[in-house]
């Protein structure tokens, strides 16, 4: 299993395939393992590397204050590491927005970018916005990460014959720390790289499921804020879109890697 000291921690990553590089970050709560309807189709013509942020999966679960740009530079220091850059990077919720941060502090690193059912800022405004918060922290700390994963499940894989990705879903989610994760969700508050768009002046492809939590109308109004961005709608789907529709997801991100030089 490789891991790699970077920034003080115990990085684990995952290495497949031979190619122009492609890094993998998944969202929050998840780990590498997201991806393995992806490995296999992406290793055929790319060298792929998954990386675990810091408080997921196998990596280190230090005490935080965790923030964007220390998920970031985690990030940048594997990639210099292991002697790759610059790379073509796909983020998912979390993992876009790490992806948005490192394209903003280490443009030298990325080569094009895949951001998957994210917005460039998280803003905690309203009451209601509080609220979801706050609940979403209570539940953790009194009930734990399994009755988290349970809640959430039932909202990604709404589907009846979703029953198996539900349960997939359910067991990983138990085995996240529930003080990285709430370290790992506070990173988000607040969190906006949307005054930057204009200078992210990197081929970027951003995928949009139709029925996401945010709408395809705020995708498609910072994609018009991006010199080189294009927008990709992906019905039928809610947030994890690689895992619930992987054959269409995995087309669209090879057809959009296969067009950078």
């Amino acid at each position: 299993m490789p891991r790699i000291h970077v920034n003080d921690i115990e990085l684990y990553y995952e290495e497949y395939g031979q190619g122009q590089p492609v890094l993998l970050i998944h969202g929050l709560g998840s780990s590498s393992l997201d991806w393995e309807r992806q490995t296999p189709v992406f290793s055929d013509k790319y060298k792929v590397v998954a990386l675990d942020l810091r408080g997921h999966g196998q990596t280190d679960k230090p005490p935080g204050p965790y923030s964007m740009s220390i998920f970031a530079n985690d990030a940048a220091e594997l990639i210099k590491s292991l002697g790759l850059g610059p790379v073509h990077v796909v983020g998912i919720s979390l993992g876009g927005m790490v992806t948005f941060q490192l394209a903003v502090d280490s443009p030298n690193l990325v080569k094009s970018m895949v951001i998957v059912n994210t917005n460039p800022e998280f803003l905690v405004q309203t009451i209601k916005d509080h609220w979801q918060v706050f609940m979403r922290t209570m539940l953790v700390r009194l009930f734990g990460m399994r009755k988290m994963g349970e809640v959430l499940s039932k909202r990604l894989f709404s589907k009846p014959e979703q029953e198996y990705l539900r349960n997939e879903f359910i067991e990983r989610w138990s085995k996240n720390d529930p003080k990285a994760y709430i370290a790992s969700m506070r990173t988000i508050i607040n969190w906006s790289v949307a005054d930057q768009l204009q200078n992210i002046d990197i081929p970027t492809c951003v995928i949009a499921a139709d029925e996401d939590y945010t709408s395809v109308d705020s995708k498609k109004s910072y994609v018009d804020r991006m010199p080189q961005a294009e927008l990709v709608v992906i019905e039928d789907s809610r947030h994890a879109t690689p895992v619930e529709h992987p054959e269409e997801f995995n087309q669209e991100v090879i057809l959009f890697l296969s067009k950078q030089v």
